[in-house]
């Protein structure tokens, strides 16, 4: 049921973006990874802040509303088809309104009703692996690594290290801007010795360029857990979100509702930030 709604949304966010107007490579509030590079020698800066309403973290058994600021991300092109990516955030805080039993519930140190933490970093590498022509799509590769920035005594992390390789798949069609992502989520067990999941991931974006820098964008970015035994902290997860961005030279605003399609998931939120895209260095 859960998957058929994903499916349907997704076409209906398609129909919704059509245009006649050149979209162009995906940044926030998306966090679909284009199957494009930012350029050799340029360096992207993005900060913005995220909230959730009924943010859950199953692993330590606390639910409530979380508010991350400021969120911030850089990414370095290294050459013209490889860069690097840093991602994370200074402060979060979960305003508590629900606890249960869970497998790290134990070794909470809150007091009171609110908790706070750093974000894990994800650092991450993307290789262009083929260029976009008017006959095939642009295609790609990222690997990220998620570090155990955030510890389990605030409930908001896991104190392990998690791996992602996926594939990235981009097309420009007239107005749209379609990007896909598909592959592996190597999901580390907190609460058992030498224990991991592996989760398909997946995200489909669209981009709809209408006038004067001004797009619309919305996605579906979840994971999927074929396992018979899911391990707490491991279920299914989806998202969607929709929203718009404004770019005025070299510097872009934007801003997005998101609502979630599991119950694992935020009843709702929204992101807000800006990014900045400037040439830095020359690679030699």
């Amino acid at each position: 049921m859960i998957r058929a709604r994903a499916i349907g949304l997704i076409t209906a966010l398609a129909t919704v973006l059509w245009s006649t107007s050149p979209a162009i490579a995906q940044q926030r509030p998306l966090v679909t990874e284009d199957s494009e590079t930012i350029g050799s020698g340029r360096l992207l800066f993005e900060t913005g802040l995220d909230y959730e309403k009924d943010s859950k973290f199953p692993v330590s058994g606390l639910s409530g509303d979380l508010l991350a600021v400021p969120t911030f991300g850089f990414s370095i092109g290294l050459s013209t088809i490889a860069e690097v990516q840093v991602d994370g955030g200074l402060y979060q805080r979960l305003t508590i309104t629900d606890r249960e039993r869970a497998p790290l519930s134990s070794m909470l140190e809150i007091t009171g009703d609110r908790t706070k933490a750093v974000k894990d970093l994800i650092v991450g590498t993307k290789i262009r692996l083929l260029s976009e022509n008017p006959g095939r799509p642009s295609v790609g590769a990222r690997f990220a690594t998620r570090l155990p920035n955030a510890s389990n005594e605030s409930g908001l992390g896991r104190d392990t290290t998690d791996f992602t390789a996926s594939l990235l798949v981009g097309k420009t069609v007239q107005s749209f801007r379609f990007v896909t992502n598909a592959g592996l989520l190597i999901l580390a067990d907190p609460s058992a010795v030498a224990r991991q999941d592996d989760l398909l991931v997946y995200a489909l974006s669209v981009a709809r360029a209408i006038a004067g820098g001004f797009e619309v964008v919305g996605e579906v970015n979840g994971r999927v857990n074929f396992t018979e035994f899911v391990a707490v902290g491991a279920e299914d997860r989806a998202l969607l979100r929709f929203g718009a961005r404004y770019t005025y030279g070299p510097v872009r605003v934007d801003g997005a509702f998101l609502a979630g399609l599991t119950p694992r998931d935020p009843g709702f939120g929204f992101t807000a930030g800006l990014t900045w895209v400037f040439d830095a260095f020359t690679v030699p």
